[in-house]
């Protein structure tokens, strides 16, 4: 099955400030976030563009490649789309969110979300 959610943990060695398209400029802290998303016509092919450096900037996620290093991926195959389900249960489990982050398109608070430590991604998403 080639559709459904995932996650990406993405690292901040330093603390950044960028713009992230019509969101404006954000700060990140250092320390790892958690990006919720999902893909419905391509999974494979969405989570091979985000591990890309060289693409062209059309999600909010993809501003942020400069400045972090991707360290942990989790596929999540589903024939429903299940991203916001899970940016709740993230939500939860996270220390903060980057708000109105990745969810121009739903009715939810972010679906970025940072950790202090390194998240286990096992530990994370437990159907």
């Amino acid at each position: 099955m080639n559709k459904g959610g995932y996650l990406l943990v993405l690292k901040f060695d330093e603390p950044a400030e960028i713009k992230v398209g019509a969101l404006g400029r954000k700060k990140f802290r250092k320390g790892f976030y958690v990006y919720v998303g999902s893909a419905m016509n391509g999974l494979e092919q969405r989570v091979n563009r985000h591990l890309r450096k060289d693409k062209k900037k059309h999600w909010h996620i993809d501003y942020l490649q400069p400045e972090t290093r991707v360290t942990d991926v989790k596929k999540l195959p589903s024939e429903e789309r299940n991203e916001c389900w899970i940016a709740r249960k993230m939500k939860k489990k996270a220390d903060s969110e980057v708000r109105g982050f990745g969810c121009s398109d739903c009715s939810c608070s972010s679906h970025l979300f940072y950790f202090k430590q390194k998240p286990e991604l096992g530990e994370l998403y437990d159907r």
